[in-house]
């Protein structure tokens, strides 16, 4: 499974991909509107296929999910011009929904079957991890082959890696329906469409009914929607006049932290929600303000912040799998990713139409005071609580 996940994003086209479209003439408000669709296209596409996972194999959308992520790729490659872009990301928007909840699911239903939920945040942490050390080396890797073949190299190494991972997709337990409790649901065929609304109609009672549920997904959106600003953290580089080539290297940094942060989620899983706020506040703050001095300074302070965000997002991911009792646990999860998606739309509309008044650095610098500020108000609200409030919200974890 590790292997699966960490193919997921060693994808060189990452580090350079907003500096390819800058390189075919695209303003930072086009390109801001290629992350929304991007966004719209994961928001439509998100619970639908949740339903999906909790009634078929996983492990075929996973698969599917792979492919499809090649095929976006191959479009900006081959056809790189705005409307080549934006089926790209159509495309990656499908594949992500296809993946968004399946994985996280397929592998904690998995481990309550061994009688081993306890490991998931240790797991899900090492499996984002050993994603990220993937993508550190897939943007330095960028580099030499920006050198040796520009975006076009780029690109064709992209589409094999997202080739491999669907050959590893392939190989992943076979996981026919949601488990609950160790049990499997009631049986309907793959094709059944009455077992895809049953699940449907679970996933999203639970999410709205269940007070423990919504609190999880509320939290976890924000602090993963949230950081959808990282999109913008080339080209924050490129304002600074850092040198295209250089600029994999400096995202690169964002990325060894982002890595250390999630590892250590098995660590952190139990901290209280005073805590978790502190995390927040503490790595919003360096972000917004690495985003506004010299870059050879300021992305250390990026790295540091989007390190300790990194952990704190999946602290709040792992809470929201605990939380949730129901036989659609990837229904459920998706509506985490509409969650995420919402609150990334909003994130890209402002850097996006910010951009272009206060300039990249300010508008990314300015995303993550909402950040500082609903930690400080979280901070203050677990304050105002009775001693058994707090000691009981711990022990509840969220």
């Amino acid at each position: 499974m590790l292997a699966y996940h960490a193919s997921r994003d060693a994808i060189p086209l990452y580090a350079v991909y907003a500096l390819l479209f800058a390189e075919h003439g695209l303003s930072a408000g086009q390109i801001s509107s290629l992350f929304v669709i991007w966004s719209v296209t994961a928001f439509v596409a998100e619970v639908p296929s949740g339903a999906w996972a909790d009634t078929v194999d996983r492990r075929h959308l996973l698969v599917a999910s792979a492919l499809i992520h090649a095929a976006a790729f191959a479009a900006w490659t081959w056809w790189p011009s705005y409307a080549g872009f934006a089926l790209g990301f159509v495309l990656w928007g499908v594949s992500g929904a296809l993946m968004s909840g399946t994985f996280e699911a397929l592998l904690y239903d998995d481990l309550v079957v061994r009688g081993e939920r306890a490991r998931y945040p240790r797991l899900i942490g090492y499996a984002r991890s050993s994603a990220l050390v993937f993508t550190l080396l897939a943007e330095l890797a960028a580099v030499p082959l920006l050198h040796a073949g520009g975006y076009q190299l780029v690109g064709v190494a992209s589409i094999g890696v997202a080739l491999v991972q669907g050959l590893l997709a392939a190989t992943l337990p076979v996981s026919r329906s949601a488990r609950h409790g160790g049990r499997e649901t009631d049986g309907e065929s793959d094709e059944d469409a009455a077992g895809y609304l049953v699940m449907l109609r679970a996933g999203l009672s639970e999410a709205s009914r269940t007070p423990s549920v919504r609190r999880a997904l509320l939290v976890a959106s924000v602090l993963v929607g949230m950081t959808a600003y990282d999109e913008f953290f080339p080209l924050v580089a490129d304002a600074h006049g850092v040198a295209a080539t250089t600029v994999p290297v400096l995202v690169a940094l964002a990325t060894l932290a982002q890595a250390v942060g999630t590892a250590l989620a098995g660590r952190t899983a139990r901290m209280s929600p005073r805590t978790l706020a502190a995390v927040v506040g503490g790595g919003a703050a360096p972000i917004s303000a690495g985003a506004l001095v010299h870059p050879y300074v300021g992305f250390l302070g990026i790295a540091l912040g989007y390190g300790l965000l990194n952990n704190a997002m999946i602290v709040a991911e792992t809470r929201l799998q605990d939380s949730i009792q129901g036989p659609a646990r990837a229904t459920v999860t998706s509506v985490l990713g509409v969650g995420e998606e919402t609150v990334a739309l909003v994130t890209y509309a402002f850097v996006g139409l910010g951009s272009g008044v206060i300039g990249v650095p300010v508008a990314v610098a300015l995303v993550g005071l909402p950040l500082v500020a609903g930690a400080v108000m979280s901070h203050l609200m677990i304050m105002w609580r009775s001693p058994s409030r707090i000691t009981a919200d711990a022990e509840g974890r969220l």
